[in-house]
């Protein structure tokens, strides 16, 4: 009987450090996607995904990385109480003509999954409209 006990006890244990936090349960973003259209060539353009925090506690965004050095990201660097709103400001570096897609990986402090946020457009040289 006591082996019984301690083998639920055990597996008890393992499903609740297996129950990891998903961003769906902190974060509701107002974007995943930011289609910026047509944008001048040599002029940066910035997009601002909004962030709620769907929590009972704060969230912290841990970072924002951009895929590439054409891209920079700012963000809230405070806590987000509940219910609260922070931002990640994704600048966008209009240098080359042509279609884009440019992707932020947003991490959360706590949290083991990462979001995907993404710019998308399309740069004109300046002789175009």
């Amino acid at each position: 009987m006591k082996q019984l006990i301690i083998i639920l006890l055990a597996v008890a244990s393992a499903s609740t450090a297996m129950a990891q936090t998903k961003i769906a349960d902190v974060a509701k973003f107002n974007f995943d996607k930011i289609e910026l259209g047509k944008i001048k060539q040599g002029e940066p353009v910035t997009a601002t995904f909004i962030i709620t925090n769907i929590s009972a506690k704060p969230l912290v965004i841990e970072q924002a990385s951009p895929g590439c050095g054409c891209t920079i990201a700012d963000y809230s660097k405070e806590p987000l109480a509940p219910g609260k709103t922070g931002f990640v400001k994704a600048t966008y570096n209009a240098a080359n003509v042509g279609s884009f897609i440019k992707t932020v990986t947003v991490k959360f402090t706590g949290v083991d999954e990462t979001q995907a946020i993404t710019l998308t457009g399309e740069v004109l040289a300046p002789n175009k409209e």
